[in-house]
């Protein structure tokens, strides 16, 4: 019997307090010294409202109807144009710290009612060398969901909720490749169907995504060989 999707709730809620979760985060010495600035990230967990998944997940681990928030950035962006992502950004001056920002950003980002988020805990920083940011997680439980949708057309393309069970589903999984100035990049990536829409996952995103994953067991066996190169 699938076990119901609130109780990811307490998984994730257990997940939130895992100090250690990022701690072999993969180091990247091609930028050497950056100096950071604080960002933050709103990794938000509910019970769909839609359609849930087609995809029954192994040994019934994860809910075909428990979905995270997700946002396309648009296009015509200098930085990261088009790529999927939480919704967040950096910590201005006049937030109260990571989690103010993240929900600040998620409310402008996505017109989310944040009033209906309840806060799990903020994950172990992660250093990005390529935007220069120090990206704080924060894990939310959306436990009065609200209307979402693009609130700005110059900063995102697509906001959409996707099921759980499909980022999961080992048809859905590839190892991104990108390979720029004789240098190569590998990483997990995602290819869920949102809406008649595929979404790729891949980068920053989908890697705290297959980190998380994985430490909370919902993840199933994939082909690590099917890959999918990126164009420069």
């Amino acid at each position: 019997m699938t076990a119901p999707a609130g109780a990811a709730r307490d998984e994730l809620a257990e997940l939130a307090r895992d100090a250690g979760l990022f701690a072999d985060w993969p180091d990247d010495e091609r930028f050497g010294d950056v100096a950071f600035r604080d960002a933050a990230v709103l990794i938000l967990f509910g019970v769909l409202d839609g359609l849930p998944s087609d995809h029954a997940a192994h040994d019934h681990a994860v809910s075909r109807d428990l979905d995270v928030l997700l946002l396309a950035r648009a296009e015509t962006l200098r930085s990261h144009a088009g790529q999927v992502a939480f919704p967040g950004g950096r910590v201005d001056p006049g937030d109260g710290g990571p989690v103010d920002a993240a929900l600040r950003e998620a409310r402008e980002e996505t017109g989310l009612d944040t009033t209906g988020v309840e806060v799990l805990g903020a994950l172990p920083s992660i250093p990005v060398p390529y935007s220069g940011h120090l990206v704080t997680p924060v894990l939310g439980w959306w436990r009065a969901p609200s209307p979402v949708g693009v609130v700005d057309v110059a900063e995102s393309s697509a906001v959409f909720r996707t099921p759980v069970a499909d980022l999961v589903d080992p048809a859905n999984r590839v190892t991104t490749v990108a390979r720029r100035a004789g240098q190569e990049w590998r990483g997990p990536g995602f290819l869920p169907t949102v809406g008649g829409r595929q979404h790729l996952v891949w980068g920053f995103t989908g890697l705290v995504l297959d980190r998380m994953l994985d430490r909370l067991g919902w993840a199933e066996p994939w082909d690590g060989a099917h890959e999918y190169e990126l164009i420069p």
